[in-house]
């Protein structure tokens, strides 16, 4: 679980962010690990660690993907680490302004090590994902979910948000779209409690759901809602924004106003404090939130509730040939 993260190993990641080009007298590599108190930068620390880097080795970059891409683009950041659908348009986008995007394999130590202390696991990029790879790429990838506030998202609303998910998937254009199925609708529920609204909905559709169920506890009547995503140069941003048009079109007494944020983390706090009523997250720091550990140790987040699958989350790390850089072991001194 990205629990093995520390909050000061993520305080001593952000003493280290600066513009421009690592130190020279050190040639440490510089690594865009992710926006501050993302679930990136908490995978980019297990995913380093687990290859032997220490946060000696490299100085951290707390960059979105898009900037961290930019940065690449330009030479000033070496790699990019990021959770990404398949296939990525920034990826793309990148090799097409760059002509010599390597995207580096993860070690099988390194994967078992991972499997071993969290909810990730080994997942294979097809070459056919990328027309700049010439061999499969090993990785490991978690599952994006949609979640809801208990607070605000009543049963009926809860109903209605994950029929339209499934049901008018046809009418989202982003590619990750394709993945709003019901074979996988409850892909990361475990350990989240299931909102009602939303476990009626799958269960007369014909799927069981396992698991706590949510207690929702309305605090406020409204019709505006605020859905937490991520960084434009991500795939939360730009999908979220299509999952709020489709309710906009079919909820006519609602209006969802989607946002760009640093994420999962972000976004549970958000919910949290009642200031968001819709959050993109990864499963893994959701379950963190539920059972109040990990960056959660401060205190369970009790009005949080599962609402659907969206997509799997697939780690991505990208580098230049003109780097050298072919392994992350490369970066371990």
């Amino acid at each position: 679980m990205t629990r093995l993260l520390t909050s000061a190993a993520i305080a001593l990641a952000a003493g280290t962010l600066l513009s421009g080009c690592g130190d020279a007298s050190t040639s440490k590599p510089n690594v865009a690990i992710g926006p501050p108190a993302s679930t990136t930068q908490q995978v980019s620390q297990l995913i380093l660690s687990a290859h032997g880097v220490t946060e000696e080795d490299y100085s951290a970059y707390q960059e979105g993907f898009g900037a961290a891409l930019d940065g690449v683009q330009d030479g000033n950041i070496d790699i990019s680490i990021g959770i990404l659908g398949l296939p990525s348009g920034s990826i793309e986008n990148l090799q097409a302004a760059a002509g010599d995007v390597v995207m580096l394999n993860l070690t099988d130590a390194a994967i078992d090590n991972i499997e071993a202390n969290s909810d990730y696991r080994r997942f294979v990029i097809s070459k056919d994902n990328y027309e700049f790879l010439d061999d499969d790429v090993t990785t490991v990838t978690a599952y994006a979910v949609l979640v809801g506030n208990t607070h605000t998202i009543d049963d009926e609303m809860g109903y209605e948000l994950a029929r339209l998910m499934h049901e008018k998937a046809d009418e989202n254009t982003h590619a990750q779209s394709a993945f709003m199925t019901l074979e996988n609708a409850l892909n990361g529920a475990d350990g989240i409690p299931v909102h009602p609204g939303a476990k009626r909905y799958y269960e007369e559709q014909g799927l069981t759901v396992d698991g706590p169920v949510a207690e929702i506890n309305i605090t406020e009547d409204k019709n505006e809602y605020i859905l937490g995503t991520g960084s434009q140069g991500g795939t939360y941003y730009p999908l979220g924004g299509e999952m709020a048009t489709i309710w906009n079109n079919y909820l006519n007494d609602a209006n969802f106003t989607n946002i760009e944020t640093g994420a999962s983390i972000e976004n549970l706090v958000s919910i949290r404090d009642d200031r968001m009523d819709l959050g993109m997250t990864v499963h893994a720091p959701a379950k963190d939130a539920i059972e109040g550990s990990g960056e959660f140790d401060s205190g369970a987040i009790e009005n949080v509730a599962f609402i659907g699958h969206i997509y799997p989350e697939v780690i991505q790390i990208v580098t230049r040939k003109k780097t050298g850089i072919t392994s992350l072991e490369d970066l371990a001194k």
